[in-house]
């Protein structure tokens, strides 16, 4: 599998429309590829948190469609990073202080949605972010909490979905293995100040599950907040297959998959678990 995550630069002074529109120029020119990933909430920026509810969005809005047309286009997997996407369905579910928290001004719940595209154009997968970042301020009280983990079936190999802060919580990533997981794609938009951590946190999901990590970041800074940058895919056993540096660029590698399992049978730790094992 090919797969290229297009690290974008999210700059507050170009408009979400234009950054909406660069973003799918960049995903139709990697038409070469099976799957393209971006980054997390690269259309507005993950620490925009006063634009969350301006630029929300339900699932048949401008971002979705765009994305649509791009990977038919492209013909490619689309993993389209993720939206604030209104739910106005679903304002009852806000969660957080106060009964008000992740809802917008124009009513319905918000949340960080990911969305994932058929190399047809259609949307066959959404996933909203279960850990919000922001001790109760930021994300974690202007969204609403997703509750279930996705996965999505890609030719060759089951993807766990899983956003930035989501990757600190290695408990998420045990439930998409024991759900079939064999990668795991990652948008984030994660701060510079703690890129260690983001290296360190990518390289551990990858060895403790035995599965490849693909970690998408953006770069520039938005809301005041320096990005890190160095979106990297890991391989099973832990060894980096490429890594960006920190400014706009498509990180592109080729992923063996049938190296999932041949280092889950020469080294079947996961064979041993005790501690969370399904009872199914």
């Amino acid at each position: 599998m090919r797969a290229s995550l297009i690290q974008i630069n999210v700059d507050p002074a170009e408009p979400v429309a234009e950054r909406r529109d660069r973003a799918a120029a960049l995903v139709r020119e990697q038409a070469g590829s099976d799957l393209v990933v971006l980054p997390e909430l690269w259309h507005v920026g993950a620490f925009a948190f006063e634009s969350f509810a301006v630029e929300a969005e339900p699932l048949d809005g401008p971002t979705v469609r765009a994305m649509s047309a791009a990977a038919l286009d492209a013909g490619v997997w689309l993993h389209a990073g993720s939206i604030v996407e209104r739910d106005a369905d679903g304002a009852d579910e806000a969660e957080g202080t106060g009964g008000v928290s992740g809802v917008g001004r124009a009513g319905g719940a918000l949340y960080n949605t990911s969305l994932v595209f058929s190399p047809g154009g259609e949307l066959v997968r959404t996933y909203r972010k279960i850990h919000r970042f922001g001790f109760d301020k930021g994300e974690a009280v202007t969204m609403a909490a997703g509750t279930e983990p996705v996965t999505v079936a890609l030719p060759g190999a089951v993807a766990g979905l899983a956003t930035c802060y989501d990757l600190r919580f290695p408990e998420l990533f045990r439930d998409l293995v024991d759900r079939g997981a064999r990668m795991f794609v990652v948008p984030a938009g994660w701060p510079e100040r703690r890129r260690a951590h983001w290296s360190l946190l990518a390289r551990a999901r990858a060895v403790e599950n035995q599965a490849y990590v693909l970690a998408c970041g953006t770069a520039g800074t938005h809301a005041g907040v320096e990005q890190a940058g160095h979106s990297v895919v890991v391989d099973p056993w832990g060894d980096v297959v490429g890594e960006a540096g920190g400014g706009e660029e498509v990180l592109s590698v080729e992923l063996d998959l049938a190296r999932v399992d041949r280092i889950r049978e020469d080294f079947p730790a996961l064979k041993d678990r005790v501690l969370g094992v399904r009872g199914d």
